[in-house]
């Protein structure tokens, strides 16, 4: 596997969270390598366009060799931001666009190559034949090794992929954000080869105070005996159990969070209690 199982989401980490310090960086960079969590997730506008920088300058100072992690980052969504010359957020995917979006993130990752690379979003205005290009230039420089999509449904894969080959697609998909096992994307992505990643995987069970949180809940209260596993780690292994091989991008950055994340994937959900989360989240049996 190219990736670790578990992936470590960046966006918290600077101004747009924690604005963990340079010290606080390397310590949870080392924290999440211990624990196999060895692939970290970025996009350009994370912090408004600074979480890069600032990863960037810890990994520098971190003594941890490149070839040992795997770096992920997005580009396309051009921010308001007191950091960009913008009047409005729109998508940016011209091929000199891509190009330099790139560039800008390994300055600031301070690294030569990204492992993998996504557009962050599909736009209407998105020329496939373009992207190919860019995509094409960016790999033939060594700057990526592997190209992605992020929030792209069957569809615009298809109209991508066309022209390029889609290593990943970087989805919402949790308990309670579950339609891509519904409406094709997945079973477009086992078909075709592309791996799939969750972000926010733990979906809205501990965020809204609604019917379906509740359900959830109190399902996952009788199963943390039998599996001896917290809240986090079963709703964890309720995605990992699905047949496309899903790598949860986890947004924490409490260590001991992290350690449990990469615990959850020990955990082999009985066939009937993986049934009944769904059946709670959905509020009714299913078909």
């Amino acid at each position: 596997m190219t990736y670790s199982k578990i992936i470590a989401g960046t966006m918290t980490w600077g101004s747009w969270g924690k604005q963990l310090s340079k010290k606080d960086m390397i310590l949870l960079m080392h924290h999440c390598i211990e624990n196999q969590i060895t692939t970290f997730d970025h996009a350009d506008i994370y912090g408004s366009y600074t979480t890069e920088a600032d990863f960037g300058n810890a990994f520098k100072d971190s003594g941890i060799k490149r070839e040992t992690i795997q770096l992920i980052s997005k580009c396309g969504i051009q921010y308001f931001s007191e950091n960009r010359n913008n009047t409005v957020k729109h998508y940016d995917y011209s091929k000199e666009y891509i190009i330099w979006s790139v560039e800008e993130s390994l300055k600031k990752l301070q690294t030569d190559y990204l492992d993998l690379l996504l557009l962050h979003r599909p736009s209407p205005l998105m020329h496939p034949e373009t992207i190919a290009e860019a995509i094409s230039t960016l790999k033939a420089n060594g700057k990526i090794r592997d190209f992605g999509v992020s929030n792209f449904t069957v569809s615009q894969m298809t109209l991508i992929s066309k022209f390029q080959k889609i290593d990943v697609n970087q989805i919402e998909f949790s308990l309670t954000s579950h339609g891509a096992m519904h409406n094709g994307t997945l079973d477009y992505m086992m078909t075709h080869n592309i791996t799939p990643m969750a972000w926010s995987p733990l979906g809205s069970v501990f965020k809204e105070g609604n019917e379906q949180s509740k359900r959830i809940q109190n399902l996952l209260e009788t199963l943390i005996s039998k599996y001896n596993a917290t809240k986090d780690q079963l709703l964890l292994a309720w995605i990992l159990k699905h047949p496309s091989n899903i790598q949860p991008v986890i947004g924490t950055t409490n260590t001991e969070r992290i350690s449990q994340a990469n615990e959850a994937l020990d955990i082999n959900f009985e066939l009937e209690d993986w049934f009944k989360l769904l059946v709670e989240s959905q509020g009714h049996k299913v078909p």
